[in-house]
């Protein structure tokens, strides 16, 4: 820093007579390339830089200290480790792979979890096609205390970005994954472990548990070693050497013993695999039969509405739920078959906003480029029908009566 202010002590009062016509550097690009080659520091480089501008003295003191900046970060390398956190992590995939996360922004995703109630202790459902970060975000938030319940598309869920995270296992013990084409069997009420894949018999011998491309596969391996000892096997016979016959032998048979053994380590472990993925699906689908979940959040590609409209079953009644969607005409649509069903109370449709802002001494202002849009999001709190119906049911008969007890008294005064 001392420097930078002895450099920037002799500065111009304005830059109104400075011209950009990239004249003003007299170092060249392959004059600093050689700097480079020689191993100089870049800070040596970027005073090198200085020294050789014919503008810079002419600059204010704000246009210099912007001209290091710039300089700084293009020669000095700096590396800073730190801890991996939900803003920083919805902040470098918005930057760069906004795609991913269906361009959800680091403040939009903050208001999801505030709107879910997102704490320690709940058991919370998540459905959610950005590459984990919003299921990474929610198991930051509750700290392993609780219950998530994830639900996924396809054959597994995604959660590239939640392991960047870094939780510990004991965080992982208590997410659990649902898949979403056994929603509706687990509604209608028809789901049962019948419908998932069946259990692993470990005394099947190992040719019986292989499935055929495995089968085809060590076929193709023995016939390749039994043409290659063939072979070994008939030069060794003309060139009458019976100690490399029997090496041959013996090295064949270890061969086959190892690879018959890892065959059987391979299938065992997958098998055991199946079986734990069994067991906590069957685990999942007796807590979203509760129907007691604390909250609901949808941030995925898919329409939000028969998501949402078949998701809600397993939430309990008084409970928020918030749905993200990139665009405005699709929770449109869900906030429209959410009013004609019922069930749901405060309905909310909102557009985050952001504008980032420079603060410094005397020149604190927007910044010019600013985020064009983080997304919308749907929210709202879950009511019982029952109760809903039952008022509607009383208010009509109030209706009804009002007018015959008014009819009854002016019969009694006209007497």
């Amino acid at each position: 820093m001392e420097e930078t202010t002895t450099e920037t002590k002799e500065a111009g009062t304005d830059n109104r007579n400075i011209v950009d016509d990239g004249k003003s550097q007299k170092l060249t690009h392959d004059d600093i390339q050689a700097l480079k080659d020689k191993g100089i520091k870049g800070q040596e480089i970027v005073q090198q830089l200085i020294e050789n501008s014919t503008t810079f003295r002419g600059k204010t003191e704000f246009a210099q200290d912007k001209y290091i900046k710039k300089k700084k970060k293009k020669y000095e390398a700096v590396i800073t480790i730190v801890k991996p956190s939900t803003r920083i992590l919805s902040t470098m995939y918005y930057a760069r792979e906004p795609g991913k996360i269906n361009h959800l922004r680091y403040d939009t995703l903050a208001q999801m979890l505030t709107l879910g109630n997102i704490r320690a202790g709940n058991k919370m459902i998540v459905m959610e096609t950005c590459a984990g970060l919003v299921l990474g975000a929610i198991m930051e938030r509750m700290g392993g205390h609780g219950s998530i319940i994830q639900m996924y598309p396809g054959g597994g869920p995604v959660r590239a970005a939640t392991s960047c995270f870094g939780f510990p296992e004991s965080f992982f013990r208590t997410l659990y994954e649902f898949p979403l084409s056994k929603v509706c069997s687990l509604v209608s009420g028809t789901f049962s472990s019948e419908t998932l894949p069946s259990e692993p018999d470990y005394n099947v011998p190992v040719e019986e548990e292989s499935n055929g491309s495995l089968e085809e596969k060590q076929t193709l391996i023995q016939e390749t070693e039994v043409e290659s000892n063939t072979e070994a096997v008939m030069e060794s016979i003309e060139t009458g050497d019976q100690e490399t016959m029997d090496d041959l032998a013996a090295e064949d048979a270890e061969c086959k013993e190892s690879k018959e053994r890892r065959n059987k380590e391979n299938i065992r472990e997958k098998q055991r695999k199946q079986q734990e993925r069994k067991r906590k699906l069957v685990e999942t689908a007796a807590l979203l039969e509760e129907k007691n979940a604390d909250g609901l959040i949808v941030a995925s590609k898919f329409h939000p509405t028969p998501l949402l409209l078949s998701l809600l079953e397993f939430v309990a009644p008084s409970r928020p739920f918030v749905v993200y969607c990139q665009y405005k005409e699709p929770l449109l649509d869900c906030y429209t078959k959410l009013r004609e069903k019922g069930g749901v109370i405060n309905l909310k449709l909102s557009e985050t906003w952001l504008r980032n802002y420079q603060v410094l001494p005397d020149r604190s202002h927007p910044k010019l480029m600013m985020s064009g849009g983080g997304g919308y999001l749907l929210s709202g709190i879950t009511v019982t029908m029952e109760k809903v119906q039952s008022d509607a049911n009383s208010l009509e008969a109030q209706k009804i009566e009002e007018p015959v007890s008014k009819k009854r008294k002016l019969e009694e005064l006209h007497c």
